[in-house]
């Protein structure tokens, strides 16, 4: 076979063999050959300070020497059972120790699972079929998570607009779309269907956006006053904002949660988690054929995935280690706005200082609207000079990683000097 050793020659093949050339994630063009610490490289040799991160698992950035000698013990034991294992048990428990709602869990092997699998627990348990999605979440890609997850069309809530071919339109009905951060709507909303509603599923940072003062707390109160499954998707924000995930920074307890990205290592894993009543129904012995959510995976809880898990687990607990995050995104966030400010460019930097993306808008971003009515031509302008400058980063937000070094950090800032200049230079 002739040897391939270029992007060009990586792409040509890739068209042969993958839908659009890609996986369907990030910009088909690049093909990463290998990643150390906070770097990567493409297969080209470009070198990359590395802030996509795997769209957030390499929290301790790549290759980190604990981890791998974790998995190096592991592999030789064996790298999937279909059975139960110790390793998975004992992430298991340290998971529920970690989060607020936890009491039991599942695992699958991606956040999108564990999502759709949150949706249906609420539904066993409420006898209830609706849901209460935010325009602009993301959870995953069953049929209800695609829908409204970013559309073109706006349209009146709570109606739904499905983002994928191939959705059937029963699925539509079952789906109430409300904006973000607005308290008046979700009143309203649940004053008429409350009754009918399994579960209110939310980001409690919902994409870059931060919660408005008193949001999370209004959707617990009125998650109870109508007997609602109130489900935090925490694969991108547990473990990362704090130890806890973002309901203990930000202390509001759903009734489920989902987790992915940091608990498996960088390998896939991810888990439905809450309240042990509800999480009765993966239990027929418990709820009987009747209100029994059948759940099964080839590669649930598999070992090397909970042993690189653990091991991340186990060095973010060390004393410090969320100050230093918190400090370098500070650092970053800092950088950005003093560069932008400079040459005078409308801006906010949007999200928690351990991730966040600059939306180019003279208005507050409150919801999935405010971000559709920013310059999305001085955005792609912006991180296209960056990626130049040698940060590799995705289109809407910033990743950092405990990984990253202070010669990390002054690249990082002659790339935003950069960026911005190309900016105003219009």
């Amino acid at each position: 076979m002739q040897k391939i050793s270029t992007q060009s020659e990586w792409a040509i093949r890739a068209q042969d063999v993958l839908p659009a050339g890609g996986f369907g994630n990030f910009d088909h063009s690049v093909f990463i050959k290998e990643g150390k610490g906070s770097r990567v490289w493409d297969e080209d040799g470009n070198e990359y300070i590395d802030y996509l991160i795997g769209s957030g698992p390499m929290l301790l950035g790549h290759g980190n020497e604990e981890v791998l000698e974790a998995v190096y013990e592991q592999l030789p034991k064996g790298m999937t059972f279909f059975a139960n294992n110790a390793a998975a048990i004992e992430l298991a428990e340290e998971i529920i120790r970690a989060t607020p709602c936890g009491e039991q869990l599942r695992y699958v092997s991606s956040g999108g699972e564990a999502d759709m699998y949150a949706i249906r627990a609420a539904r066993a348990f409420t006898g209830r079929d609706l849901v209460v999605k935010f325009e602009g979440g993301y959870h995953g890609m069953s049929a209800e998570a695609q829908m409204s997850l970013a559309p073109q069309k706006l349209v009146n809530f709570p109606m739904a607009v499905p983002d994928s071919a191939g959705i059937p339109e029963s699925v539509r009905d079952q789906m109430l779309i409300a904006p973000f951060n607005d308290f008046d709507y979700i009143h309203s909303l649940l004053a008429e269907y409350g009754d009918q509603v399994a579960c209110i599923i939310v980001e409690p940072l919902q994409r870059i956006i931060p919660p408005a003062p008193g949001f999370l707390e209004l959707l617990r109160e009125e998650a109870n006053k109508y007997g609602i499954v109130l489900v935090f998707d925490e694969v991108v924000t547990g473990f990362r904002f704090s130890y806890g995930g973002a309901q203990e920074l930000y202390g509001v307890t759903p009734d489920l949660c989902t987790q992915g990205k940091v608990i498996g290592g960088g390998f896939p894993l991810a888990a439905t988690v809450g309240r042990a009543d509800i999480m009765a129904h993966f239990d027929k012995a418990k709820v009987g054929a009747e209100g029994w959510l059948m759940q099964l995976g080839t590669l649930s809880g598999n070992p090397v995935a909970a042993v690189a898990g653990l091991k991340t687990m186990e060095i973010l607990r060390r004393d410090g280690q969320y100050d230093k995050l918190r400090a370098c995104g500070q650092r970053i966030i800092d950088m950005t706005a003093a560069e932008l400010n400079a040459h005078d460019i409308p801006h906010r930097i949007v999200g928690d200082r351990t991730l966040f993306e600059v939306v180019f808008t003279e208005r507050d971003v409150n919801d999935y609207r405010d971000v559709l009515k920013s310059n999305n031509q001085r955005g792609a302008a912006y991180n296209k000079v960056l990626r130049e400058h040698g940060l590799f980063k995705a289109p809407g937000k910033t990743y950092p990683s405990l990984a990253i070094t202070e010669a990390d950090l002054e690249q990082t800032h002659a790339a935003i000097k950069a960026a911005a200049a190309h900016i105003a230079e219009g």
